[in-house]
């Protein structure tokens, strides 16, 4: 069971969060914070938790700050930042400061739930919106044509069909929809294409397809 410590300043907010995680039956909420401060007190009395998922921007103590805070006295503990900033600059902060996701509040139900089971994988996450973003200004300002590279990598048919949807955007709930398979088979071969390829998150598995003359 996945416990997850849930730090969000606004009630209603964080009662949305709560009954999305709720729903899936692989995950459980082991407490709810106000601020970072609240989330060290939890945790050193004796809360269990694996990830906490929290916002940036808290009265006190920030999620930046938390982050600091875990990876120095519980670095067992990962962080997910789940916010309203999507400058790139809070991205790289996070990461560079040892969180291991970053999600905009506006993500879907599917790509949340996903996401922290990623990271409680072992992986890192950065959502599908800032991965697409990243990538086109990484493209644009490399001014210099991409050369196609082969990997062998034996890519499934509908491999290939949903690299395509994630380069587009599309979340778990909308490729399952299109292709008319279960979100479960869809996080399958997401999860899939990410080991096959050693991409770290979405972003880099994204940067790998575009690369590799997979996806334009």
């Amino acid at each position: 069971m996945l416990q997850v410590i849930l730090a969000e300043d606004h009630n209603i907010v964080r009662n949305g969060i709560r009954m999305l995680l709720e729903a899936d039956q692989e995950i459980s909420i082991a407490g709810e914070a106000v601020n970072g401060q609240e989330v060290l007190e939890m945790i050193s009395s004796g809360i269990n938790a694996d990830i906490v998922l929290a916002d940036i921007n808290m009265p006190g103590l920030d999620g930046i700050t938390l982050i600091k805070q875990l990876k120095i006295q519980h670095p067992d503990i990962r962080v997910v930042i789940l916010s309203m900033l999507d400058n790139e600059k809070y991205v790289l902060q996070a990461f560079g400061e040892g969180g291991f996701g970053y999600l905009l509040k506006n993500v879907s139900a599917d790509e949340l739930i996903f996401s922290l089971k990623h990271v409680h994988g072992g992986g890192k996450y950065l959502c599908a919106e800032l991965s697409i973003r990243m990538v086109d200004k990484l493209i644009t300002n490399s001014g210099a044509p991409i050369n196609p590279i082969h990997p062998k990598i034996d890519f499934s048919s509908r491999e290939i069909e949903i690299l395509h949807l994630i380069a587009q955007g599309l979340t778990n709930n909308e490729m399952s929809e299109r292709l008319f398979i279960s979100k479960r088979t869809i996080e399958g071969h997401r999860q899939s294409l990410i080991e096959k390829t050693g991409s770290r998150n979405t972003a880099a598995l994204i940067r790998f397809a575009v690369l590799g003359g997979i996806v334009q």
